[in-house]
């Protein structure tokens, strides 16, 4: 049966990687609006994974698919390939609460996510040495060891594309799918695409069609089953990075003084900057530090669209927290007060803007639409499938999104409980509104 996977972003990705081990890979189509893949989210996230960090509905996705990203690395050589790395979480001036806020809740607070760490408590650490020391500023250590993870998305990506390749399956892009065609009988046979760049038409055939385009997965919806009844309540949170080196923070230092493993640090200093900065070590000896998030900036035609999007002074922000943060202490400025001036010694590697698809509900959802939500007379061979919504945990979640999605299409019992993740919920909502 022949498979259409409309978004090839870590998500979609994901789905085809596992969805062509158990089946042909030749009937595995993936299409993508944009002329590059991964240039938003999926390229430009932090790459933070954590094993508990979840409300109930969402933890046992959330374990599992920590546990495909280790048992992943150690098959692949994942270490090396893509900056897969253990690690701790730390918080900085984050008020301890054990039990935290679970979920996606620190995202409508505007707080950190550091509430919705769910070690045991809290203990006292040491700062990273790349980080310039905060007067009054605690560091905690809020994770167990292990529990949290690292990984370049971008070089992960790019690994499970290549697998899906050289297995058979095809991508289309830049692409974009205008309709379903159907049988006599109302089954969904195929989907019309047209080539972004060429105009040309093509038509593939279509019994499982998955829709997981992240933050414009509403839009695909509503133009492919105008009558649906499903609403599926996504909005585009951009946010605003940086990958930086330090002098303080050497290849050296990442495999001597952290033996390999990296550093997570949730922080609301400096104080009154505006916004709850999450900073991250990777392989390579760089620092990823983002947090500067908005609902305001609408979401583009394209994910390849971004800069035009882009606000050079929300930019210039960022990165005055980060060398407060990360540069180099100024002679004359004193660690035991708050007036410290740093030096900026810090190389700008990459600037991004990406746009992560957050769910209202604060949970992602990821199940099958059933018949008659698509709308009258439709009638899906195989299925109808949506993974979309997941915040600023589509990394962290990817595998175990693909491998569950993979066997709902294969008719086997997902690996992880999801029915809390479905769509019926909100199709019963979206009436009441």
């Amino acid at each position: 049966m022949a498979t259409v996977i409309l978004g090839g972003g870590i998500i979609g990705t994901s789905i085809a990687y596992y969805l062509s081990e158990g089946q042909s890979a030749e009937n595995i189509h993936v299409v993508d609006s944009s002329s590059e893949l991964f240039c938003s989210s999926s390229g430009y996230a932090a790459g933070f994974m954590a094993r508990d960090w979840f409300a109930p509905s969402l933890a046992p996705l959330g374990d599992l698919s920590f546990k495909l990203h280790e048992s992943l690395a150690a098959e692949k050589g994942g270490a090396e390939r893509w900056g897969y790395m253990k690690g701790s979480a730390l918080s900085l001036g984050v008020a301890a609460k054990k039990g935290g806020k679970r979920g996606d809740d620190w995202l409508r607070t505007g707080t950190s996510r550091a509430e919705t760490a769910a070690g045991s408590k809290p203990i006292i650490a040491e700062p990273p040495s790349w980080l310039t020391k905060q007067h009054g500023a605690e560091t905690l250590k809020i994770s167990e060891d292990d529990d949290t993870a690292q990984v370049d998305p971008l070089r992960l990506c790019k690994f499970l594309l290549e697998a899906c390749v050289e297995r058979g399956v095809k991508v289309h892009n830049p692409a974009k799918a205008v309709s379903i065609l159907q049988g006599r009988d109302g089954s969904i046979t195929a989907v019309k695409t047209v080539n972004l760049e060429t105009k040309a038409e093509s038509t593939i055939a279509c019994s499982n069609l998955i829709l997981c385009a992240g933050p414009w997965t509403q839009r695909v919806l509503q133009e492919l089953f105008p009558a649906s009844q499903v609403s599926l309540p996504i909005y585009p949170l951009a946010g605003y990075s940086l990958v930086l080196r330090s002098p303080r923070y050497t290849v050296e230092h990442e495999q001597t003084t952290y033996k390999g493993r990296s550093q997570a640090l949730f922080t609301t200093y400096p104080p009154n900057c505006g916004f709850c900065p999450e900073l991250f070590s990777r392989q390579g000896a760089e620092v990823y530090i983002a947090g500067l998030n908005t609902r305001d900036i609408p979401l583009p035609e394209r994910a390849d669209d971004y800069l035009k999007s882009m606000e050079q002074k929300e930019m210039d922000r960022l990165k005055a927290v980060s060398v407060r943060l990360l540069g180099k202490l100024a002679k004359g400025s004193s660690e035991a007060t708050d007036e410290i001036t740093n030096t900026d010694d810090l190389e700008v590697i990459r600037e991004g803007l990406c746009f992560r698809p957050a769910s209202e509900r604060g949970t992602p959802f990821v199940g099958k639409i059933t018949d008659n939500l698509l709308g009258k007379s439709i009638k899906a061979a195989g299925g109808v499938y949506v993974a979309a919504g997941h915040g600023p945990w589509g990394i962290s979640l990817s595998l175990g999104t693909g491998k569950v999605i993979a066997e709902m299409v294969r008719g086997i019992e997902p690996s992880a409980d999801v029915s809390g993740l479905g769509v019926n919920k909100v199709e019963r909502e979206s009436k009441l509104i």
